[in-house]
């Protein structure tokens, strides 16, 4: 399967001349494109399918585009959205970015033009396959020095071939994506479609979930009606990535199992299920073992995921990859240039080895964006990558926390972890979880605005709060 075979539009344009064009061009490239022509039938399309770009006009029938967008960006997530009109202006562009609409096209525009739009959501696409190195390549990353990497560089190689499920744990932030997509591509199934499912941006309707996941037959009127096809059929006889497979809701976690155990799946409205080829492999942070206690995760499903466990190190377990790691990552933030252009301090070396990395490759990767565009000189030192403790006087190598490094701790101090204390990650992902929502609040809840607000973009804060537990509006 090639590469644009798998890029998606949903189109949403009721200019009849237009549209036509447009899809004609499209599929002629090689895109899949569903083509609505209302804002109500635009609404209905983006609750069954996902694509990968929404293409929208402003100028709607019966509602403009801009509502519908303010109205569906909570639920869209990380999905690229692009606006179209003829009669926009600057406010009107202004008032759409804050949105959270990630570009305008002003009619008439060139097919080429949208095309190269496209191309580069889908790469955005294929990097959230792998959201905490980016989209790399099954060899394109190092880090594979340390002892517990090389360990599981060697169980990845074991068991590529294989087809049974596999569930790889670890950290927020530690690459399990990353393992993921290099699991795929170490094998066989390389050249066949890896989709990834984003189980916490699943619709909260079960039926909408089950359209988006598995399908839907009849969409449509007549002799026009068609199937859409869900993320499992788009799988093919490639990779099905479920990740963060515990914000997976009860309900369908009833319809994996069958996929796994039956290898089948049914779409809403079909008669006769499919048949399943891909190769399920499922990730998470969350402890599955303790929330099958619980009764939140299905104890018999767990059992079929983790036929093969792969447990990715945190960043703090192998020292070893961090030079490696950061060099990369400048490269790539760079441009390829670092070596001419870029280049880091001792001290700043020495900062990122003495740090304990809560966030993981996510943050380290984090840092060094950050650094390579605020750094006064080309040389980034422990200042450029920790600028908060500049601020606040801490050395380079303290642990972020409200407590003065040299002070003795209060009484209540000597409290463990086992005994209730929150765990220093918890405790940042709490400030951070209220920072978010604080900043969210001054904003309104405009994403967009937020997102510029707190210099990230509108998909990393998307991605953040998804992961705080975090809800938009």
């Amino acid at each position: 399967m090639n590469q644009e075979a798998a890029l998606s539009v949903a189109l949403i344009e009721d200019d009849a001349v237009l549209g036509r064009s447009l899809v004609q061009r499209l599929r002629l490239a090689g895109v899949a494109t569903h083509w609505v022509r209302s804002a109500a039938e635009g609404e209905a399309l983006l609750r069954r399918h996902r694509p990968t770009m929404v293409l929208c006009d402003i100028r709607l029938p019966d509602e403009s585009g801009e509502a519908l967008i303010a109205r569906l960006m909570p639920e869209l997530g990380t999905t690229p959205v692009v606006v179209m009109t003829a009669y926009g202006g600057i406010e009107q562009a202004v008032r759409l970015m804050r949105l959270g609409v990630d570009d305008y096209l002003a009619k008439p525009f060139p097919v080429q033009q949208l095309l190269h739009k496209l191309s580069g959501f889908a790469e955005l696409q294929r990097a959230r396959a792998d959201p905490e190195a980016g989209a790399a390549g099954a060899q394109g990353m190092p880090g594979w020095r340390s002892p517990p990497m090389r360990a599981l560089h060697s169980l990845l190689g074991r068991t590529a071939e294989t087809g049974v499920p596999v569930l790889i744990t670890g950290e927020s932030g530690a690459g399990k994506g990353y393992m993921a997509r290099m699991l795929h591509d170490m094998g066989s199934r390389a050249q066949e479609p890896f989709v990834v499912v984003d189980c916490a941006a699943l619709p909260a309707e079960l039926a909408q979930a089950e359209a988006v996941l598995l399908g839907q037959e009849g969409v449509g009127q007549g002799s026009a009606a068609e199937e859409v096809p869900g993320l499992v059929g788009q799988a093919g006889a490639g990779t099905l990535f479920l990740d963060e497979i515990a914000e997976l809701s009860t309900a369908l976690q009833a319809r994996l199992l069958r996929l796994v155990e039956e290898q089948v799946f049914l779409p809403v409205g079909a008669r006769r299920p499919r048949p399943f080829r891909a190769r399920i492999v499922a990730a998470t942070h969350a402890d599955l073992r303790s929330m099958t206690t619980r009764s939140s995760f299905r104890q018999d499903l767990w059992f079929r995921l983790s036929v093969l466990d792969l447990i990715v190190p945190p960043l703090r377990d192998r020292p070893e990859d961090i030079d490696e790691l950061a060099c990369y990552f400048l490269r790539r933030v760079t441009g390829g240039r670092a070596e001419t252009s870029f280049n880091f301090a001792a001290d700043g070396l020495a900062a990122l080895r003495a740090h304990s990395w809560p966030g993981n490759l996510r943050e380290l990767r984090n840092r060094i964006e950050r650094a390579a565009l605020f750094a006064a000189t080309s040389q980034i030192g422990a200042a450029d990558l920790f600028p908060e403790r500049s601020r606040s006087g801490e050395p380079p190598d303290a642990a972020a926390g409200p407590h003065p490094v040299g002070q003795p701790m209060s009484s209540n101090s000597s409290d463990s972890i086992e005994e209730g204390r929150q765990s220093l990650a918890e405790a940042r992902d709490l400030a951070e979880r209220q920072h978010i929502s604080l900043v969210l609040a001054e904003h309104g809840g405009r994403l967009g605005d937020a997102a510029r607000a707190l210099g990230v973009s509108r998909t990393t804060l998307w991605d953040r709060m998804r992961r705080l537990g975090l809800k938009a509006r």
